[in-house]
């Protein structure tokens, strides 16, 4: 089942010391790219949190952010780093002063105590710690889940859309083969034509003619090319209907998909097939943009 890399999940989980809400975003990427936003006193868990995140992930750019707020007597511990809001209030008024406007106090003041730790927070016993990084945990095991949920509905839709485009380009090789059988009379008419130009020479030369209908034969065949596009498109979908499926396989079969049109476009020498090929390559860049997007 294909999963897409684009996702989203948000879990929020309450004690009685604690309330932390976990949101998680994904991108694509070739890689797997995660930030985090963790606040300060949970720092030393950002390696296990990255753990978790990578072992669920795979593969994408993620964000991961994390808030909390203290809660019940938890919350009475917190005091005011007075010194950093000193800080924060005499930088933000010097900037104000260098920008030539005076700034209202009791504003600075309150942007000061946005900023970051403003608050400090007594540190907490080992066992209360212990149980709250079981709270910070849980969240992200929630949210992860949530986010891979809804790669797997993005994947599905992506998954559907494939077979849409895939059944596309069938239509239009379908269309090409009925083109195919209109061309055999004109190709036929030309090869003729040469074929009488060259016995009608006095320098006549049967091994050049035999040279010529060959390199005519071989121009102007696409059989080759037809039948092996038609096979891809079956292993495309078979590939996408498989447990295993993943973006690089489908798009290594998307280029071979495109190199059997290309030939098909550069043979057949003819403008109806050359409007269809057009169209086929159309539908294959779809493909070949979702597969960016595939895990």
């Amino acid at each position: 089942m294909l999963k897409s890399m684009t996702g989203y999940g948000v879990a929020t989980v309450e004690s009685d010391t604690l309330t932390i809400t976990v949101e998680i975003k994904t991108l694509n990427s070739k890689f797997l790219d995660i930030y985090c936003r963790i606040p300060k006193n949970y720092s030393e868990r950002e390696i296990e949190i990255r753990n978790m995140l990578t072992q669920a992930l795979e593969r994408g750019k993620v964000e991961c952010t994390l808030t909390f707020q203290q809660t019940g007597e938890a919350a009475g511990t917190s005091v005011v780093n007075r010194p950093l809001v000193k800080a924060y209030f005499n930088d933000l008024k010097q900037t104000a002063s260098e920008l030539a406007f005076e700034p209202d106090p009791t504003e600075l003041l309150r942007i000061a105590l946005q900023l970051p730790n403003v608050y400090n927070s007594d540190v907490a016993n080992e066992e209360r710690r212990e149980q709250e990084w079981g709270i910070i945990r849980q969240a992200v095991t929630e949210a992860l889940q949530k986010c891979n949920n809804f790669r797997q509905q993005e994947g599905e839709l992506t998954a559907n859309k494939f077979k849409e485009y895939i059944e596309t380009i069938r239509t239009l090789l379908d269309q090409v083969q009925e083109q195919d059988v209109l061309r055999i009379p004109a190709v036929r008419e030309r090869l003729e034509k040469n074929v009488r130009d060259l016995l009608s020479d006095e320098n006549f030369d049967p091994n050049r003619f035999e040279q010529e209908l060959i390199y005519y034969i071989e121009k102007y065949d696409i059989s080759e090319e037809k039948m092996r596009l038609s096979n891809h498109l079956s292993y495309f979908i078979e590939t996408l209907n498989a447990s295993d499926s993943n973006g690089k396989k489908l798009n290594f079969i998307a280029q071979e998909i495109g190199r059997e049109i290309n030939t098909i476009g550069s043979k057949a020498n003819d403008a109806g097939i050359q409007r269809l090929v057009v169209q086929m390559k159309d539908e294959l860049e779809k493909i070949k943009e979702q597969t960016l997007n595939v895990i």
